[in-house]
């Protein structure tokens, strides 16, 4: 059975190798063209900062160095139910200097297509044993972000040599850059 968290609530993750599952809606309203959002992971040592820029998960870099996150590829319309991107974690090969994986939504050329999370319904990310089909936790963003255009979904972090996920839920408007400047 799924615990179903709520803003900035955390539970521990039991096993080493699970699936992030991130899913959205484009709210019928919207009318504007494609919309394209983007999960990126941020794979953080001790001092909250990537690593190295190979552990930088995205669109344009798939997998990191060793081989413990893999991101499913780019979704650009967020069509059909469940999981829009996925990325797959395995703790038991990670880096040992890995602290913290920060899982990140931004809209991909939000600005120049005025677009925002506040077009954005039924938004989630959800931790499950794919080998199982069993969904660990999930957390739904019901927060109206109606002129953020990023939004930091959760974060997996090592504490007490153990890993949990947070739910946390925290927008801003601007980019992956943004983030960027944050992490790297």
């Amino acid at each position: 059975m799924a615990i179903n968290l709520q803003k900035g609530e955390r539970a521990n993750l039991e096993i080493p190798k699970f699936t992030i599952g991130l899913g959205w809606d484009v709210n019928e309203s919207h009318t504007g063209g494609e919309f394209d959002l983007d999960a990126s992971i941020f794979i953080l040592g001790e001092n909250r900062k990537i690593i190295s820029d190979e552990y930088f998960v995205f669109y344009n870099n798939l997998e990191s160095p060793d081989k413990a996150v893999k991101h499913s590829g780019d979704n650009r319309t967020g069509a059909g139910e469940g999981d829009d991107e996925s990325i797959h974690v395995d703790l038991s090969v990670i880096n040992p200097a890995v602290k913290e994986i920060c899982i990140v939504v931004t809209i991909h050329e939000a600005a120049a297509r005025k677009q925002n999370f506040g077009q954005v319904r039924n938004s989630f990310i959800r931790v499950y044993d794919a080998a199982k089909n069993v969904e660990l936790v999930k957390y739904e963003l019901g927060e109206d972000f109606s002129i953020e255009t990023a939004v930091e979904f959760g974060r997996i972090y090592k504490r007490d040599n153990q890993w949990r996920f947070e739910a946390v839920g925290v927008g801003q408007s601007g980019g992956l850059e943004q983030f960027l400047g944050k992490y790297a």
